[in-house]
């Protein structure tokens, strides 16, 4: 990244990690604690850094970029909250999820708490702001109840999980660039271009944490390989394989059809576990999800094309190599 942009993104999100900070304050002790959990437990801050680098489109020190920044990262723990009760995990970013250090109760109130709070910043950014995150929001809750519900009978599971996607990750990365064009007072041609580059490496993002998932040997997000696999969650390697063994009828590989017994069994059983994860790595449809990830992300780059050459530009473009490079 350029020296000049990086001091200015490094200078951004130091603001927007100390609003952060003042967003999550209470009166209430217990409540700060609960709500900095995650905060302090880390995270890749991708969002606002995406909302850094659409402000380089316009005026990046506009006074309303920040703000918006934060709102969208609120948003975020928020959801992790929600997420980690629903699926009753233990562990997020690497240290006990809120509702195994305290309970689920305090975990959907922390969320809520957190909701709240964005709301509280979002109502000095306009009402414009106000209704473009409202949007946002539906389509992530959209997403939510998608993925707990299932495909409905007929639809394409690979379809399905995708829309989940969309709706789940891809709708508030495209709200992170958008928020950072729009405040930065870049054109609107502009933040459309911004929007629709974060609706697609929203997507790959997610894609490649399905990827790494199952393919690395120490999660990124402080996961250990193969979770998803353990908790049953049917990412899109799992959805290729289905899709594949399911095309082929009584002729799929035996390896394959051992891989869904497995993955239809328990795979809490250490053993089992292993094995379905070797058997995964080895299949193609783990090579067919990694064509995805690079698909959406050559997607992302090619719509940057009409923007002006800068080095905010070849940030955004690194950008989408480097979630391909996580997927492999």
């Amino acid at each position: 990244m350029d020296e000049v942009l990086e001091a200015d993104v490094r200078a951004g999100l130091s603001a927007v990690e100390e609003g952060i900070l003042e967003a999550t304050k209470s009166d209430v002790p217990f409540i700060t604690e609960a709500a900095r959990h995650l905060v302090h437990a880390g995270g890749k801050r991708f969002r606002p850094l995406l909302a850094m680098l659409a402000a380089q489109f316009g005026d990046p020190h506009a006074p309303k970029i920040v703000p918006a920044a934060v709102v969208v990262e609120l948003t975020h723990l928020a959801t992790l909250y929600h997420d980690d009760v629903m699926d009753e995990a233990a562990v997020r970013r690497g240290v006990p999820s809120a509702n195994a250090r305290w309970d689920n109760s305090v975990a959907v109130l922390t969320g809520d708490f957190l909701f709240s709070k964005a709301s509280h910043i979002l109502a000095d950014l306009g009402p414009e702001a106000v209704r473009i995150q409202a949007e946002a929001f539906e389509r992530l809750v959209t997403g939510q109840i998608l993925e707990t519900v299932g495909p409905r009978d007929g639809r394409d599971p690979i379809e399905h999980y995708l829309e989940v996607i969309a709706g789940k990750t891809s709708s508030l990365i495209a709200v992170s660039c958008r928020f950072g064009a729009m405040m930065s007072g870049a054109g609107e041609a502009v933040v459309d271009i911004l929007t629709q580059y974060g609706e697609r490496v929203g997507t790959a993002f997610q894609l490649a944490d399905d990827v790494l998932d199952i393919a690395s040997d120490s999660h990124e997000s402080g996961k250990t390989p193969g979770t998803d696999l353990r908790e049953g969650v049917a990412t899109l390697p799992v959805l290729h394989l289905r899709a594949a063994v399911a095309n082929a009828g009584g002729f799929a590989p035996s390896d394959d059809r051992r891989l869904c017994e497995l993955l239809d069994g328990d795979l809490t059983d250490d053993l089992r576990h292993a094995e379905a994860l070797a058997l995964m790595r080895a299949h193609p449809a783990l090579q067919q999800a990694r064509r995805d990830t690079v698909r959406y992300a050559d997607e992302a780059r090619a719509l940057l094309a009409p923007l002006p050459d800068c080095a905010a530009k070849q940030a955004l473009e690194g950008l989408c190599d480097a979630v391909v490079h996580r997927a492999g």
